[in-house]
């Protein structure tokens, strides 16, 4: 009896702490850009490229140029970068607001706001970890702000909107954040120069543009450069180039939006299906399978309670992050000074630990009800599982990606993403990327399938219906991930992954979904971020 009381005072404190953990990292996600946004711009670079290829010129398996690319791609291009920098700005603001509220909750935060670009991760003047972050943030908007407005000046440019260009890098050249980044200064010089009546160049114009611009951006300012400079053979060599790229881009196209898009279709039929089919033949419909057929648990909620804040929370949230901080702080890392490699395997490794701790405490928490009841963690390579994990698949697409399209109205670019997508969006090693496929596609469905599906779901169902069941453990997975904006998506891919594990009754289904959903996110990221080379 009193194991058991000091097991529950234990087990109350560390859901406290992670309770509190879980909520911290939530609300700072509140503010955090989202990785849509930019997938947005990466692909509108894409377009970008594309639309170098003239309409008259296409190449065999190229038809279909113009649905691809549109009627108007550069002025659908300067429309999404200027929303991108609308949402930037609001951002921006509602960072500083927050930033002045915790000036005057604490009277020894600075009263400026640091203009630098790379503010120092520790403040030797003894600000708040609030503040902190608070500064970091607004430096990284202030980047992406001037970043988005130089190019949009550029794409201004090249619509015949010469003075409105102009005009946009004035303003940026005056703002006190482009004070201290050299390489900006003199890009908006080239820039200015170049577009300039008449043009004004400096001996190292084309070795700045080369240096500090990329992808579309790059090409469009090296050609008026040569035009400018009289330079035909250059240009016909840039032209060359572009075309080149523009038909790559076009494929790319063709499969980031080819590709989703009959899968949504596909997945459209068939729920249409298996909705008639459920109507019309009731419980002998193959989605009524085993829907009110719950587990035989042998535990009761106290092993669920142990389960998922010692094997979950505790391992996640506290131990493998104290246990890699203490390794990094030995070999003297800084996560942001890693290069992409280095970083890639730091999350799988993090995540074979996360596996390792959860997986054993599942393991120990429930080997005194060995042999388990039928139907617990079962893996069945036979059958008809690969049929249910495709068609999840299908069918988890068009819902996902119309409650995403929703979602992103609300949240407007805020609420945070998983931080392995960034990285796999701008990464360009192949080992690299790899190694984030192993961690996305098969580590994550393998452990999250066994927690979430294999024993979470099937124990609720002691206490709640099936449905029920599917439901709370969605919930919990998509708060698992620790992003506001990412909630709601990942509650419907819940909702699917718990639908297709309680009628297939196999572990392999719902892990097969898992695995393509997030091998689908890879491959798009890197065709996406190609896009900006």
């Amino acid at each position: 009896m009193t194991l058991t009381i000091v097991k529950r005072l234990v087990l109350s404190f560390l859901t406290a702490i992670a309770l509190f953990l879980v909520s911290v990292s939530l609300v700072e996600s509140w503010n955090q850009p989202q990785i849509q946004s930019r997938l947005e711009l990466y692909q509108t670079n894409l377009l970008l490229h594309a639309a170098q290829v003239q309409l008259g010129e296409e190449q065999p398996g190229m038809a279909g140029t113009e649905t691809l690319i549109g009627a108007n791609p550069y002025e659908t291009a300067l429309k999404q970068y200027r929303d991108a920098l609308e949402s930037v700005e609001d951002n921006l603001d509602r960072t500083q607001q927050q930033l002045e509220e915790a000036v005057v909750v604490n009277p020894s935060v600075p009263q400026t706001v640091p203009q630098s670009p790379t503010p120092p991760l520790v403040d030797p003047s003894g600000v708040s970890p609030q503040t902190s972050k608070l500064t970091q943030t607004i430096a990284k908007l202030e980047t992406l702000r001037n970043e988005l407005t130089l190019k949009i000046g550029i794409l201004e440019a090249h619509t015949s909107q010469v003075a409105a260009g102009r005009s946009r890098w004035q303003q940026l050249g005056d703002r006190p954040s482009v004070a201290n980044n050299a390489s900006l200064l003199k890009t908006l010089e080239v820039v200015t120069g170049i577009w300039s009546d008449p043009p004004r160049l400096s001996p190292n114009t084309e070795a700045i543009v080369n240096e500090n611009l990329d992808g579309w951006f790059r090409y469009r300012v090296l050609r008026e450069l040569y035009q400018v400079q009289q330079r035909p053979d250059a240009l016909a060599t840039l032209e060359a180039k572009e075309a080149d790229i523009g038909r790559d881009a076009l494929l790319k196209l063709a499969l980031l939006t080819g590709l989703p898009g009959l899968g949504f279709v596909l997945g459209l039929i068939l729920l249409l299906f298996v909705a008639i089919s459920r109507l019309v033949k009731g419980k002998e419909a193959l989605l009524a399978r085993h829907e009110d057929e719950v587990w035989q648990t042998p535990w009761d909620w106290e092993t669920i309670w142990q389960v998922l804040i010692l094997g979950f929370f505790f391992v996640g949230q506290i131990l493998v992050p104290v246990i890699l901080s203490l390794g990094t702080s030995a070999l003297g890392w800084q996560m942001g000074s890693l290069n992409v490699r280095t970083q890639a395997l730091y999350i799988l490794a993090s995540y074979i630990m996360l596996a390792g701790g959860g997986l054993s405490v599942l393991y120990f928490s429930v080997r005194s009800f060995f042999p388990l009841p039928e139907g617990w963690f079962r893996f069945r390579w036979r059958g008809n599982w690969i049929l249910w994990g495709v068609g999840g698949y299908l069918t988890a697409l068009p819902l996902v990606i119309l409650v995403s399209a929703l979602n992103q109205q609300f949240w407007q670019g805020r609420g945070g993403s998983n931080p392995i997508l960034p990285i796999a969006l701008e990464g360009r090693d192949s080992l690299a990327l790899s190694v984030f496929f192993l961690t996305a596609s098969v580590a994550a469905p393998m452990f999250e399938e066994i927690m979430f599906r294999g024993f979470l779901l099937p124990s609720l169902t002691r206490y709640f219906s099936v449905p029920s069941a599917i439901i709370f453990s969605s919930l919990l997975f998509a708060i698992a991930h620790l992003n506001l904006s990412e909630v709601l998506p990942l509650v419907t891919l819940g909702l699917v992954l718990g639908v297709v594990y309680t009628r297939s009754r196999n572990l392999l289904a719902p892990m097969l979904l898992h695995s393509l959903w997030n091998s689908g996110t890879l491959v798009s990221l890197f065709l996406l971020g190609s896009g900006a080379s």
